[in-house]
């Protein structure tokens, strides 16, 4: 395979940092709510396991934005607080909908992974084992989400809609800017 094009490798590690770093503070809200309004310790153990592997995806590609000199989105203000609102405000609903949102965005980065694998080439061979490693951590979260008690049928249905078109937009942006 051929190398891989600068722009794209840009792309993916700062796209790939804004999203390690949105999922933690989706599950920092989660938390949040789980700690001061809705007890639910069994919920609780199982976000703060997978926001610890968020910390070692996002530790990786700190160091990535940093060793490659690269910039970080410009939105991460933005998306820090929305990842933390939409956090709460899915734990405030529930625990069907707090492992939905899980689930909704494991799933679309699942696909965002899988299409970064195929584009990296055999120049950046570590970052292309690395992401294949994340793919298989968010896939497990995913599945975790499900066996939890996430649902998206009827009206879960519009939120796992809307949850995964928010990702996608917030992965395209965060590419560019």
């Amino acid at each position: 395979m051929e190398k891989t094009n600068q722009k794209t490798l840009e792309e993916i590690i700062r796209v790939d940092h804004a999203g390690e770093r949105g999922a933690i503070k989706i599950y920092e809200g989660q938390l949040l709510a789980l700690k001061t309004i809705k007890q639910d310790e069994d919920l609780r153990k199982i976000i703060e396991e997978m926001k610890e592997h968020e910390k070692e995806h996002l530790n990786y590609f700190e160091k990535e934005i940093q060793s490659r000199k690269i910039k970080p989105t410009h939105l991460m203000p933005l998306w820090d607080l929305m990842g933390v609102a939409l956090g709460f405000g899915t734990a405030m609903l529930g625990k069907k909908a707090a492992m939905l949102c899980t689930a909704s965005v494991e799933e679309v980065i699942e696909n965002h992974y899988e299409n970064q694998i195929n584009k990296i080439g055999e120049d950046e061979k570590n970052l292309k084992e690395k992401i294949k490693k994340f793919k298989i951590d968010e896939t497990k979260h995913k599945n975790i989400a499900y066996e939890s008690g996430a649902s998206n049928s009827g009206l879960y249905s519009v939120m796992d809609k809307i949850i995964k078109t928010g990702s996608r937009i917030a992965i395209k942006i965060s590419e560019k800017i």
